[in-house]
Formats: C-alpha cells, sequence, structure tokens
C-alpha cells in the first residue's frame, strides 16, 4: 500500500504537462520498475482512461490502484496522484500572482513547454508501437506489424477529419471493429 501511494505521490508530483506527457512516467514506475502489470495491461488501462471523464493521469492511478489491491489501491493511488497536483497548483497560482511581470518567470514557462512537447511525442511514438507492433520498442524480436490495426487508425483518422464524426461514436466504431478484427472466433 505504501508503494502505491509513494509511486502515485511521486507521479503526480512530476506530472508537469498534463496527462499525454505523464504517460512514459507511469509506465516506467508501473510497469518497467514496480512491474504491477505487463505492457499490454498498461497500453489498455491507458485505452481505457483516455475513454472516461477526467484527467488521464488520475484515471489511470484509479485503473492501476484497483488492479494492484483493490478498491482500497484504488483510492489510496488516486488521492496521492491528486494531492501533489493540488498543493503545486496553490502554491504556483500565488508565486504567479507575485512573478508574472519577470522574465525569468516566462523563460521556465517557455522550457516547461518544450520538454511538456518532448513527453506527449514520446507517449504518442509508445502508443503507435503498442497498436501497430504490440510491443514498446522495434528491437523486440517477438513484434509484428499489424495492417489490421493501420486500417482501423488510417479510416479513423478520415472520418474524423473528413466527416467530423463525434470522437464517442468513433470510439464506439473502433471498438466493434476490435472486436470483429481481434477476437479469436
Amino acid at each position: 500500500m505504501f508503494a502505491l501511494f509513494y509511486t502515485f505521490l511521486k507521479i503526480g508530483l512530476l506530472s508537469i504537462g498534463g496527462g499525454y506527457a505523464i504517460i512514459p512516467l507511469i509506465q516506467m514506475e508501473v510497469v518497467e520498475k514496480m512491474e504491477w502489470l505487463t505492457i499490454q495491461e498498461y497500453s489498455d488501462i491507458i485505452t481505457i482512461s483516455q475513454m472516461t471523464p477526467g484527467p488521464l493521469a488520475v484515471n489511470t492511478s484509479t485503473f492501476v490502484g484497483l488492479r494492484v489491491l483493490g478498491i482500497p489501491g484504488a483510492i489510496v493511488a488516486t488521492v496521492s496522484c491528486v494531492i501533489s497536483g493540488c498543493l503545486i497548483s496553490m502554491i504556483f497560482y500565488q508565486w504567479y500572482l507575485k512573478n508574472k511581470e519577470n522574465k525569468f518567470f516566462h523563460y521556465v514557462i517557455t522550457a516547461l513547454k518544450s520538454a511538456s512537447l518532448g513527453l506527449i511525442i514520446s507517449a504518442a511514438v509508445l502508443m503507435i508501437l503498442l497498436a501497430l507492433f504490440g510491443t514498446m520498442s522495434l528491437k523486440d524480436q517477438n513484434s509484428a506489424f499489424s495492417l489490421t490495426a493501420l486500417c482501423i487508425t488510417i479510416i479513423s483518422l478520415f472520418l474524423l477529419r473528413k466527416y467530423r464524426i463525434n470522437p464517442i461514436m468513433l470510439l464506439i466504431l473502433s471498438g466493434f471493429a476490435g472486436i470483429i478484427f481481434y477476437y479469436p472466433w
């Protein structure tokens, strides 16, 4: 329970840049260091976290806590993920009010934006590798390219951009496509 609390306290403390920027850190902590989940389970939890209302890091912490220690784990992971962000936000807002005209402040914000973009791109690459190859690395010998996943991705992007289909409807349609193409009939 303490390890779960400490892990998600760190994640909440370092979740600068929002949900997508924090995906690599959560993966490192939950999959690689603590080995609470496999990479496939983690990918599934990230997907579900994106579809449910609320911030990605909070949803992910709730699902991981539930998976690891049940309902008490979900509560501990969620609270520990949220508490540091709330405290940091209150402190940062007070500091911002006092220093919003300071040039140093603007340099720090610019650097944080750049780092956040890099983390978001890293998360996107990870999700693409998981969807198309079923692995986090192209060096993995067991990886196989999924033409089906690529086709679903391209069709989804086309429907989203060309016809402005509702993202919820697109998720539902993609879920049905997953059942049709990936369920072992």
